[in-house]
């Protein structure tokens, strides 16, 4: 392995890890990353992708025990129902419409300059939100209701834009529609398994015949990179969200946009 390979997957693989549950855009920061490291093309785009599964194993491990739980007891049990009805339901307005826009979107919005404006944009909107600051009526997963959920799911469809953020959308959306910060800090988490999971797949099986066992290192070190720091992230974020508001998300989004458009163009 080379160690050029080896630290791009490092990089890589941190900067998913880190952002990818967090309100700040990890396909948003992946691409600019990327773009820093010279990682550019339908490879690469496919290799920031790929990683995403590395972040999605550590919610998957992180909540096993209610995974596993309703995955035993969905047939008998009304309330594991209802959460695969609810999550279903947020996956499909993404699923559909991704489906008839991603290769455009993969082809033309991958880029650094629109990634910042959908990051001050989306940091703007983060700080209506938390102005407005909605009653919660939704408090645990228990409680969501189809048509909560669904709504959760339209906000989804923001994210499909590069820059804009899954987690952020879904977070921010949720929250507005009357969810605590914690209950919509872990809808959005579950939400994530099958967003990511199909989003990947679909991607590898259209990007198979541009990738070869030349790629397995970068491939492998990027997932693992990005599994390790989900772990970490994941489990401060949610600590975070029980005591704070998301406003310092809403700031850095800004700042950070600000800052890739004054070097854009003072390239």
């Amino acid at each position: 392995m080379e160690l050029t390979t080896l630290w791009h997957g490092v990089i890589m693989g941190l900067v998913e890890g880190v952002t990818e549950f967090i309100p700040v855009s990890s396909t948003g920061h992946l691409i600019i990353a990327g773009d820093w490291l010279g990682l550019q093309g339908e490879r690469a785009a496919t290799f920031e992708i790929f990683i995403q599964l590395g972040a999605i194993l550590a919610i998957v491990w992180i909540y096993r025990d209610r995974l596993l739980a309703v995955a035993r007891n969905v047939a008998g049990d009304p309330g594991h129902r209802r959460f695969v009805l609810n999550l279903l339901l947020a996956f499909l307005p993404a699923a559909v419409t991704g489906l008839a826009v991603h290769s455009w979107i993969k082809a033309h919005l991958f880029s650094p300059v629109t990634v910042a404006w959908a990051l001050i944009v989306g940091g703007v909107a983060m700080l209506v939100v938390e102005r407005l600051r909605p009653e919660p009526r939704v408090t645990h997963m228990d409680h969501v209701t189809p048509r909560a959920a669904l709504g959760v799911g339209l906000a989804q469809v923001l994210s499909l834009f590069p820059g804009v953020s899954r987690s952020g959308a879904t977070i921010m959306g949720a929250y507005a529609l009357g969810f605590s910060r914690q209950a919509a800090t872990e809808f959005s988490f579950f939400l994530a398994i099958p967003v990511i999971g199909a989003a990947t797949g679909y991607d590898l099986l259209k990007s198979r015949e541009l990738l070869s066992m030349a790629d397995a290192p970068l491939f492998a070190t990027g997932f693992v990179v990005a599994f390790l720091s989900s772990l970490v992230v994941v489990r401060v974020f949610l600590g975070y969200v029980s005591r704070h508001t998301f406003v310092p998300f809403a700031w850095y989004r800004i700042a950070f946009g600000a800052l890739l458009l004054l070097l854009r163009r003072g390239a």
